[in-house]
């Protein structure tokens, strides 16, 4: 069986994620679909495309998304905001509809809610789909006022001795502002953007609108009241099992079902319909897969003639799951991937060199630049934060290097 290096790895990832070289503004639909571009923390997506195509301002791309709409945001993969080509959608979004037996993604916790209701999910969800045709005709500012809403168009389809636990406080956080029927919702949301009944539309100051992906698109309304609940897309599951290995691969199932949130399951079955495409290879003394189709590539010399990169903390590139392969060491692992709040990555020939975080200071951004690996460019890193300043419309202020322990200021 024959074994890629690591570098070829990471070389052929790099390729994949659009990072090997600057790509051009007609490269947008290709580079935000090759495994589509989380939005968590709003604005991840943008920053995402800055390190792929430069040339697009934070304006123009969200000018992209939300005036001429290409490009289309909705809970995707883990539940998360992402964004990607609207034509694309039935991939980033029905590819995910459970098979029968299977949970849906990001709707475990929902279980404190079905309790205190005594109520079933596939019920609650079906109520759900029966009102939520009335985001063909309106939008809703605010996620917690899109829960509550929508959880009181529902109450006059429930059991009139559930409607009291209902309007109950929330018991998941912010009872003062959220009911177990808007919590309900909140996890019932994600089967229905996988349907495509909900997608997210502009923002205005701090919160997003949402309404439906007919309105949103422009498209003709559905007839409501539609409460069949759809079996799996075979063919975009497969189309995304392609995507995810092209970006991440080689790979396996497990690896598959973290990158989507699913379950084993879920995974194995979409895994399977694109079975026949996969090759086997060893890595790291583990079997792993990639796509026949990219045999030749993968196998390349490696090229990182692009040299170092910022990378914001939710980059694609990033969501490897294997993350050894980007850094070798735990203890640094667990300074790039947090359990919230992601630092920005320093990335050498692939490798996650060291970490960087910016903060807006009047107007100015001050940055700070923390390197594990001696070798790095500091004036090629100077650069790269000068131009992500100028993408937020700002002058880089302040430049703090941490290296080896000691801190010095530029």
């Amino acid at each position: 069986m024959n074994s890629p290096t690591e570098d070829q790895i990471r070389s052929f990832r790099l390729r994949s994620h659009h990072l090997d070289r600057i790509y051009g503004r007609e490269t947008l639909l290709e580079a935000a679909g090759a495994c589509g571009l989380q939005n968590s923390p709003p604005g991840a997506w943008e920053a995402a495309i800055h390190n792929r195509i430069p040339e697009l301002g934070g304006k123009e791309l969200r000018d992209i998304l939300e005036e001429n709409k290409i490009l289309l945001q909705a809970w995707s993969f883990r539940g998360v905001p992402v964004v990607f080509p609207a034509e694309e959608r039935r991939t980033f979004l029905s590819a995910l509809i459970p098979a029968e037996g299977e949970p849906w993604i990001y709707t475990r916790g929902i279980g404190l809610a079905l309790d205190a209701l005594g109520l079933d999910f596939d019920y609650l969800l079906r109520l759900l789909l029966q009102v939520i045709p009335g985001l063909d005709h309106r939008s809703i500012s605010g996620k917690n006022e899109l829960d509550q809403m929508l959880a009181a168009w529902m109450e006059p389809f429930l059991p009139e001795e559930k409607r009291q636990i209902w309007n109950q406080p929330s018991m998941y956080g912010s009872p003062d502002r959220q009911t177990v029927g808007g919590a309900a919702v909140s996890f019932l949301l994600r089967p229905c953007s996988f349907m495509g009944q909900v997608v997210f539309g502009k923002r205005r100051g701090g919160s997003p609108e949402f309404t439906s992906a007919g309105r949103w698109l422009n498209e003709a309304d559905r007839e409501p009241g539609q409460t069949d609940l759809p079996g799996p897309d075979g063919e975009a599951s497969r189309c995304l099992v392609r995507k995810f290995l092209h970006c991440y691969g080689p790979s396996s199932p497990d690896l598959f079902g973290e990158w989507l949130g699913c379950s084993g399951k879920q995974a194995r079955r979409m895994w399977n319909l694109a079975a026949e495409e996969m090759e086997p290879v060893s890595v790291m003394g583990k079997k792993k897969f990639f796509l026949r189709e990219d045999r030749q590539i993968l196998f390349e010399s490696p090229d990182f003639s692009r040299g170092p990169l910022l990378l914001s903390g939710y980059d694609p590139y990033l969501d490897q799951r294997d993350r050894q392969i980007l850094q070798p060491d735990s203890r640094l692992r667990g300074k790039i991937w947090r359990t919230v709040a992601n630092p920005g990555a320093v990335v050498t020939e692939g490798r996650v060199t060291g970490i960087w975080t910016a903060r807006k200071k009047k107007d100015g951004l001050e940055v700070d630049i923390s390197l594990w690996e001696p070798g790095d460019s500091r004036r090629r890193l100077t650069e790269l934060a000068e131009d992500y300043a100028a993408f937020r419309g700002l002058a880089l202020s302040e430049l703090t290097w941490t290296e080896g322990g000691d801190r010095e200021w530029n």
